[in-house]
């Protein structure tokens, strides 16, 4: 394998000098530069328009159907009519016909740049005039300038062996041009392309010389081999392309593309120390940690030999994340403590930045672990911690960090219930420095938060849109854990709608190469599983549900999302009530407050909770001892703005009145709060605040004179209520609130007399249980 020449860079080579050569029409100008430019810029320079489809389609190591494909399209500016460039192309290659051949053509290379001062001063004493003013001469620092510069060095340090394997690999690459180069050249020999081979046919003979081929390329015509076609540089290319791409898009490598990138490195002697860190990126995706764990401390051990420290704290940073994710917290947060002040102590900046920003997140997440370290004050307080990182990440020109702070402020408020006209000012400084910068990688966590944002004020189809339109636009830029999680909100949002199927495709529709990632994976299953649970409690399977929340609860632990944590916590509560089991649903409603007062969480969750016990005291019989834990959900949420959190906390309390005799301000409020809610979009809460309603319009009734007006259009009320409460309960195939509500409109019949239509009801009401029963 040579360092640097291939076969395809000859190829490039011989196009450059097309251009220079000013055969290239005007027209066809910015398409061949392209081209090429797109094979000799690093990937972080390349900026080639997207509507070149012949660039988007471009293999890695590019064979000669790539040139054919760009040349044989645009004719030529000059020699003869009806000639391409594919033509003056293939004139140029099948002209290097001997080894000898390849070294004239590199030691040309010279003629295509700019000459120096003195190599001009030399010219003129010898009486060589100087280029003309309308020739194309290649600057030497321009980028095909340092191309041919370099291609012209590396050539003359190979030793006769990579020579001889690079002309090889030459001769193989441009075969399956022959048969057209023939034909457009008339009849030629059987050696073309050798001219040592076609000279020696006529002294040696056909025998002799088919035998020298035999020794001279190894059996080229005969055996299929990619010696020489690849070189080092292209290796570290790919790897470097392929590192970039599992840290941008957070996917494993493929397999074919593994496979394919192995039997490349066998046909190296030096294994580049690069791929040691892409085995430690590989492995530790699919959460083979010892294994990562080697690759990573190989990788330093190398890449380190002749640095002294320079690059230590990176080193310790990539051990801190990789231990916080196999459980290691205390290691993690000790290696992380070591990685600033190494930074310190090397003046990185953007590194100290990074691994104090990680600190406060990680101190987010497990509290608990902080706490017992000496790294308590490191950041100060909270909000001075964010502005401190904020300041520093823009002195220093850390674009995603500054706009990262900027989320995490906006992030802040909403778990402290601030102001929301600070949350969008922090989030639109944000979205301003995304769009000024160009950062399309943090498109992600901006739609995320404007996405919750809408959804904590109640409007459910903006929040919706949101997620949507970060995966038709944004997602092909992004992370894959953000494509997943806006996925799985999608779904979560259609499951409240009790569109299970529809939530189970959305899942099922990611892409399955980058599910092979560990963690990406737990999370992907665990919400299908949650789907999966919701729709078993919903249909009254207990006996599945509970083997479901067995496995759930198993997954939900230190280590895991938080979010996902709490919907699982949520729905084991909603099986204890299903079960009747209400001391032990009311004892995990107070472990999850108290764990949430202690670590200081969302404020959300906690009115979820606060609202969660106002509902249990109902269940129990004694609903009046909800009533200021109610009061105080609605309280605030109100002064948050999380107006999905008021309206449930409304409804308890208008069932609490109910529950009081005060059926009138009990319908009031629920009448209120019911055009609202309904914008939600959450059937479970539509059918609740039905459900109430009815039982206060019951009420109601009950207080009126038995046969007057006014108590039969409230028992007609309750009917018309009692219908919507039982399509919304019908809609998340909710079989328990359906017998609710037929026991309900059974019982209205038999009070107005319909014997005939309370029988039927009763009858739905039993073929309701039935239907339960078959599906468990």
């Amino acid at each position: 394998m040579t360092r640097f020449l291939t076969p395809s860079k000859i190829g490039l080579l011989a196009l450059v000098e097309l251009y220079t050569d000013a055969i290239v029409p005007t027209s066809s100008t910015i398409p061949i530069l392209s081209f090429v430019l797109n094979q000799l810029l690093p990937n972080n320079l390349k900026s080639q328009p997207r509507d070149l489809a012949s660039l988007q389609a471009l293999p890695f190591l590019l064979d000669l159907k790539a040139f054919e494909t760009l040349l044989a399209a645009h004719p030529a500016a000059s020699g003869l009519p009806g000639r391409s460039l594919w033509d003056h192309f293939l004139k140029k290659i099948w002209d290097i016909d001997s080894l000898d051949a390849l070294h004239v053509f590199f030691a040309r290379r010279s003629n295509l740049l700019a000459k120096s001062r003195d190599e001009l001063k030399k010219d003129g004493e010898m009486g060589i005039p100087p280029p003309s003013e309308d020739m194309i001469i290649l600057s030497r620092t321009s980028p095909f300038g340092s191309f041919v510069r370099r291609s012209k060095v590396e050539f003359e340090r190979l030793r006769f062996g990579d020579a001889l394997a690079l002309w090889t690999g030459f001769k193989k690459w441009r075969h399956d041009s022959k048969t057209y180069w023939s034909r457009r050249n008339g009849a030629l020999g059987r050696w073309v392309g050798d001219s040592a081979l076609a000279d020696g046919e006529e002294e040696w003979g056909m025998e002799a010389t088919e035998m020298l081929e035999l020794v001279a390329y190894g059996g080229l015509s005969l055996e299929d081999t990619d010696e020489g076609c690849v070189s080092s540089d292209d290796v570290e290319k790919l790897l470097e392309f392929q590192v970039e791409q599992m840290q941008k898009i957070g996917s494993r490598i493929p397999m074919e593309v593994k496979d394919k990138f192995r039997s490349i490195l066998d046909e190296s002697i030096m294994i580049p120390s690069l791929s040691h860190y892409l085995n430690f990126l590989d492995a530790w995706r699919s959460g083979d940690y010892p294994t990562s764990f080697d690759n990573l401390h190989r990788y330093f051990d190398y890449t380190m030999q002749n640095r002294d420290r320079l690059f230590y704290q990176y080193a310790l940073m990539n051990l801190a994340v990789l231990q916080a994710d196999f459980g290691c917290y205390d290691e993690a947060v000790a290696a992380m403590l070591e990685t600033i002040s190494t930074a310190r102590e090397n003046k990185d900046n953007p590194c100290l930045n990074f691994a104090l920003n990680w600190m406060y997140h990680f101190g987010k997440a497990h509290p608990n672990i902080i706490k017992g370290t000496e790294s308590t004050n490191m950041l100060g307080v909270e909000r001075e911690g964010l502005a401190f990182l904020r300041i520093k990440a823009k002195e220093t020109g850390m674009w995603t960090l500054w706009s990262s702070s900027l989320l995490s402020e906006a992030k802040l408020g909403m778990s402290n219930g601030e102001s929301v006209a600070s949350i969008f000012e922090n989030i639109l400084k944000s979205s301003h420095l995304i769009v000024d910068k160009n950062m399309k990688s943090m498109m992600g966590p901006q739609v995320a938060m404007y996405s919750a944002l809408w959804q904590r004020l109640g409007v459910t189809q903006l929040s919706r849109q949101y997620c949507q339109v970060f995966l038709s636009c944004h997602a092909r830029y992004a992370l894959f854990d953000d494509t997943l999680r806006f996925t799985g909100r999608v779904a979560h949002l259609l499951s409240e709608k009790g569109h299970y199927d529809e939530a189970m495709e959305k899942m099922e529709s990611l892409d399955e190469n980058s599910l092979r990632s560990w963690k990406a994976n737990q999370y992907w299953l665990n919400y299908r599983g949650i789907l999966r649970l919701k729709r078993d409690l919903h249909r009254n399977n207990l006996d599945a549900a509970d083997l479901l929340l067995s496995q759930l609860l198993q997954s939900s632990g230190a280590d895991s999302d938080s979010e996902l944590s709490f919907e699982i916590n949520m729905l084991h509560i909603d099986y204890l009530i299903r079960r009747t089991d209400y001391g032990r649903a009311m004892a995990k409603v107070e472990q999850l407050a108290a764990a949430m007062k202690e670590d200081g969480d969302d404020i959300n969750l906690r009115i979820k909770l606060l609202t969660m016990k106002a509902l249990l005291q109902d269940k129990c019989g004694r609903p009046q001892k909800g009533f200021s834990v109610a009061v105080r959900a609605a309280s605030i949420a109100w002064r948050a703005r999380l107006i999905p959190a008021l309206w449930d906390a409304m409804a308890v309390i208008a069932n609490i009145l109910t529950s009081l005799s005060e059926f009138r301000a009990s319908v009031q409020i629920l009448i209120s709060v019911l055009p609202r809610a309904l914008e939600c979009e959450n059937c479970s809460l539509n059918a609740q605040l039905y459900s109430f309603l009815v039982n206060a319009y019951m009420g109601m009734a009950g207080q009126c004179e038995k046969g007057s007006l006014k108590r039969k259009e409230n028992l007609t009320r309750c009917l018309e209520f009692i219908d919507r409460a039982f399509n919304e309960y019908s809609s998340l195939e909710d079989i328990k609130g359906q017998c609710e509500m037929m026991a309900k409109k059974a019982t209205i019949m038999r009070i107005v007399g319909e014997n005939v239509l309370a029988n039927d009801y009763a009858s739905a009401y039993l073929d309701l249980k039935k239907e339960a029963a078959l599906m468990a």
